[in-house]
């Protein structure tokens, strides 16, 4: 018989956790200068059109499928037909890689977070971050010192993802949600409220909102928007699917995936106000163009930021405090999601017991994150990153869109979900999964791998590239086919009954 499933304490939980492993460090240090780069206001247009006709969509259908096969990302896709268990396996892998090196930089906020009480990254913040602090090397394959710092900062954030998991999903993953999603959202509140009453913030609002009307018919934009709302939401990494598998039986699918695209998308925007009311601030104090204040990833945060809390004086010992808290929780809601992710798919896999699985993975994944404290430790976290985003996922999300679309049958998820949701979902739904977000999908992978071709990443070494890049692609294909190879456990893919109220 298939053993009973873990589940949601209610459903606001589940929808705090959803959102939780959303709101990710992407909504923070990437969604506003994307917004600022790709045509200010004028970019709203291609990101809700993109939110409509792909992020909600394929949001319903991974809560629709996990909830219908009530089981892990392979084990849900196993129970749809044993030959698509590989492709449920694929997503669950790289969480665990995306988990180790996102991990690293959690690791790098615990310390920023220590050091902004005195503000000790000092007047130049580039030299502190890229030389003081990661001690960086000249080269990929140029490993140089360890840090411990750095180290350190890691083995706080994996003892945080193990003890989380270890508790279970109402146990655990739910509560840290309902405490940390909340002061999250209010500490980016407090910042973005302060951000836009700055002096000068009015100059990158201005920057940022003033609609470049052109930027509208670059295909680029639209490409930039669609990979914005796919990977803001954690679609196609097995996360989705997992946690809609621990819901009730009759539980409001469509109106769950709203909510979530929604608050993840309110969160960005909020996020865009506060950075660029800060960064207003900053160029005006500066006597500099907002061009050259604007960044976005870790050099916002690691070496824009701390520059600007140091202009604001005394204040900005408070405000660097609440934003690097900010980080932490936004990338700890996150990471819990993705060790949830891969455990849960292990133990359906063999039935082993949830404590162990956790720990095993936490110990794993904690001893291989080591190579993220050396001095080589960003450029491999850059190169790993550029290809799990810009080939595993989309591949992953053009396979689901296609499998589940065409070879399933998207009306089935539809019909699943309907019955039990207040708002049905009409055929339009199934012309987005079979045809449009497929189409674009295909389109983004296609024109990342001509610029590949182009010019390598970067400018890193093609041998970096081979093995770190397409190398680490790879192994997790061939990781996902030779362990859905192996058997599952007597009964495992029957389908449990669990009962719940709406």
């Amino acid at each position: 018989m298939a053993q009973n499933r873990d589940q949601w304490g209610s459903k606001l939980g589940f929808i705090l956790a959803a959102v939780g492993s959303a709101v990710g460090l992407g909504n923070i240090w990437r969604y506003p200068y994307l917004l600022y780069s790709s045509g200010g206001g004028a970019f709203l247009v291609p990101y809700f059109f993109a939110l409509l006709t792909a992020g909600i969509p394929l949001m319903i259908l991974e809560y629709g499928f996990g909830h219908k096969f009530k089981g892990s990302t392979p084990m849900s896709l196993a129970r749809a037909n044993r030959k698509w268990e590989w492709l449920g396996w694929w997503p669950s892998l790289n969480s665990l890689v995306i988990l180790i090196y996102y991990s690293a930089i959690l690791g790098w906020a615990i310390n920023y977070l220590i050091f902004s009480f005195t503000q000790s990254w000092g007047a130049d913040t580039n030299t502190f971050f890229f030389g003081e602090f990661l001690n960086l090397s000249d080269s990929v394959f140029n490993f140089g010192g360890f840090r411990p710092a750095i180290f350190a900062g890691m083995t706080l954030i994996w003892f945080c993802n193990w003890f989380i998991c270890y508790r279970g999903v109402s146990g655990g993953i739910e509560k840290l949600n309902r405490i940390l999603l909340p002061t999250l959202i209010g500490i980016m509140l407090v910042i973005t409220l302060r951000g836009v009453t700055l002096p000068g913030a009015t100059v990158g609002l201005n920057k940022l909102f003033t609609p470049d009307w052109s930027r509208v018919l670059d295909p680029k934009v639209w490409i930039a928007a669609y990979g914005q709302i796919f990977f803001s939401l954690s679609l196609a990494m097995g996360v989705m699917i997992t946690y809609s598998s621990y819901l009730p039986e009759k539980t409001d699918i469509n109106n769950s995936a709203f909510m979530t695209a929604f608050a993840n998308c309110g969160f960005e925007f909020m996020a865009a106000l506060g950075v660029f009311g800060i960064l207003g601030f900053m160029a005006t104090s500066q006597g500099v163009a907002i061009e050259e204040v604007a960044k976005q990833g870790v050099g916002l945060a690691f070496v824009v930021f701390p520059k600007v809390f140091t202009l604001m004086g005394p204040l900005g010992t408070i405000f660097g405090i609440l934003f690097f808290v900010c980080l932490v929780f936004a990338g700890l809601t996150s990471s819990v999601s993705m060790v949830e992710a891969f455990s849960s798919a292990v133990i359906d896999k063999t039935g082993a017991d949830r404590k162990k699985v956790v720990t095993a993975t936490a110990i794993c994944g904690y001893l291989v994150g080591t190579v993220f404290a050396t001095g080589s430790g960003l450029y491999i976290l850059d190169i790993v990153d550029h290809f799990i985003n810009s080939y595993g996922i989309v591949v992953i999300g053009l396979a689901e869109a296609a499998i589940v679309g065409w070879l399933y049958g998207a009306h089935k998820i539809r019909e699943h979900v309907n019955p039990i949701s207040i708002y049905p979902i009409g055929k339009w739904w199934e012309v987005m999964i079979k045809f449009v977000t497929p189409t674009i999908l295909a389109f983004m992978l296609i024109q990342n791998f001509i610029a590949e071709i182009k010019a390598p990443y970067e400018g890193y070494p093609i041998s970096a590239l081979l093995l770190l890049g397409w190398g680490v692609v790879g192994a997790i294909i061939i990781v996902s086919f030779m362990i859905s190879a192996k058997p599952w456990k007597e009964g495992a893919l029957n389908i449990p009954a669990i009962k719940g109220v709406k």
